[in-house]
């Protein structure tokens, strides 16, 4: 079945993380991405976590964004690749970048050069703060952005401060906003016939994502603080709980979710006590629920509370370590994770996140070894075999 973005090609000078998080997720989705890469490649390729993989070029944190890609090495800094670049921009439907704003237009592959090449052409350029403004020419980088937006402010203990996420969210979520905004553009495309520049910053990215808690502030005047793991539903029974091996968070949001954990806890006879007798009540009584709470569910392991109390239409779970989840029972009946067999065997990536009925994200090889498809995107172009051995003896490619 053809998946949505089959016959999109993109030229992708994207690098790290936001920029490739996008891209990947457009390329399980059919898009031919050509990733540009300079001759000695991406930083990303030799992430130090783990030697082997780094000596490789292909370090898993590269592998898990930039699967179902080709890798063609240009030197930018030399005319007969920015050539080949404006060759490549006649014919494909996205450029993607991710360099600080002008980098791009001093090269003579901007915005303005390549749509007179191409009129159709969707540009999409990611950078921390956008194209325009006084900050424009600031480097965006995942815990600034985590700082600057507000996320910092309200994530954390107020006995040891703000603190950031334990993964590089302001990253993904704008690579997420960029796809989407490509997917989009692509869309309009199809009925106005024209291309476009998309700018996505980082930062309006963040805030995006970040919407209750603007509004929080912007509608009713609340100033967010420190939450630790508080819900933002902010019910008591929302946080994080001790139990008798580490923790579990509770989820439990509603009066009858309420009442079925105190029934499966062993503790109706809370369920009459005037200190608990709404929401309010409970949020000033906190700390002696919490104590009821933390009491009985000392009794248990967190994974076996997780059991009783879900059955018990509870909501809630026990902390679950990377490692183990991949290979939950849920993730693996819906083969959430995609496994592909490559030269260095059985390897497991995690897909889309989302399923279609027909023609769904789909991993189809993996990251491309720096330069493998050069040869084959020159081809294409119209180079034959001498010329791009002259081309690759001259260091360009």
């Amino acid at each position: 079945m053809t998946r949505p973005f089959e016959g999109v090609k993109i030229l992708d000078f994207t690098q790290v993380l936001a920029g490739p998080y996008a891209s990947y997720h457009l390329a399980l989705l059919g898009a031919d991405v050509i990733k540009v890469e300079r001759r000695e490649g991406e930083d990303m390729r030799r992430t130090p976590l783990s030697r082997e993989w780094a000596e490789r070029g292909l370090a898993p944190a590269f592998q898990a964004i930039n699967g179902n890609k080709r890798s063609l090495t240009l030197d930018l800094q030399k005319p007969d690749a920015i050539a080949i670049v404006k060759k490549l921009a006649a014919e494909v439907d996205v450029v993607m970048e991710n360099f600080r704003p002008g980098v791009m237009d001093k090269l003579g592959i901007g915005y303005e050069a390549l749509s007179a090449i191409n009129p159709k052409l969707i540009y999409c350029a990611v950078s921390g703060f956008g194209q325009t403004g006084p900050d424009r020419l600031r480097p965006g980088y995942d815990g600034k952005m985590q700082a600057l937006s507000g996320m910092m402010a309200i994530t954390g203990h107020p006995e040891t401060g703000p603190t950031r996420a334990g993964f590089a969210v302001c990253d993904v979520l704008s690579g997420a906003t960029a796809a989407f905004a490509v997917s989009s553009a692509l869309y309009q495309r199809d009925r106005t016939g024209r291309g476009q520049l998309v700018d996505v910053s980082m930062l309006e990215a963040t805030l995006a994502f970040l919407s209750g808690q603007i509004a929080d502030w912007s509608v009713a005047g609340h100033r967010q603080q420190l939450s630790g793991n508080q819900s933002v539903s902010r019910r008591t029974t929302a946080n994080l709980f001790k139990c008798g091996d580490g923790y579990i968070l509770l989820a439990v949001n509603n009066e009858k979710q309420y009442r079925a954990l105190m029934s499966a806890l062993g503790r109706e006879d809370t369920l009459s006590d005037p200190r608990f007798a709404d929401w309010f009540a409970r949020n000033e009584n906190e700390g002696a629920l919490r104590a009821i709470i933390e009491q009985a569910l000392a009794a248990r392991p967190a994974r076996e509370w997780e059991t009783i109390l879900e059955d018990a239409g509870a909501p809630c779970a026990s902390i679950w370590k990377i490692e183990e989840v991949i290979d939950h029972p849920q993730i693996v009946a819906r083969g959430a994770l995609q496994e592909l067999d490559t030269p260095y065997g059985r390897l497991r990536f995690a897909g889309s996140g989302f399923r279609l009925a027909h023609g769904g994200g789909k991993l189809d090889r993996m990251a491309p070894e720096l330069g493998a498809d050069t040869d084959a995107v020159l081809g294409e172009l119209g180079f034959d075999a001498a010329e791009i051995a002259a081309l690759r003896a001259r260091e360009i490619v």
